[in-house]
């Protein structure tokens, strides 16, 4: 890869490139500034996970192969799960995505 990828001190590097950090805080108290730098850190990497799952989501929704369907929705149904877990999403968001993807899948089938 001959592109030069520069980290600069106010990013967050993820797989699908870097993140720049909002860098406006009011805060005085040292640990009241470390605290906004941990949340944006949280906020850039909640949004990686929400943004896969949303894209996995998109995908078997615009799908009309059964076959593709099929092996997308185990790693979608992980996926949400997981979102969950993490506390990224709520668990009723999942339930109706899982459902309305088994639905689209199931619709497929017949």
């Amino acid at each position: 890869l001959g592109r030069k990828v520069f980290i600069l001190v106010t990013a967050v590097r993820f797989r699908y490139g870097l993140q720049q950090f909002r860098r406006f805080e009011m805060a005085n108290i040292k640990s009241a500034k470390k605290r906004i730098r941990q949340n944006e850190k949280r906020r850039l990497h909640n949004r990686y996970y929400a943004k896969t799952a949303r894209n996995l989501v998109r995908s078997i929704r615009a799908s009309k192969d059964a076959s593709d369907v099929d092996a997308k929705l185990p790693l979608a149904m992980k996926q949400l799960d997981k979102l969950v877990k993490m506390n990224i999403i709520h668990r009723n968001k999942a339930a109706n995505l899982k459902s309305s993807i088994a639905l689209h899948a199931n619709s497929l089938r017949a």
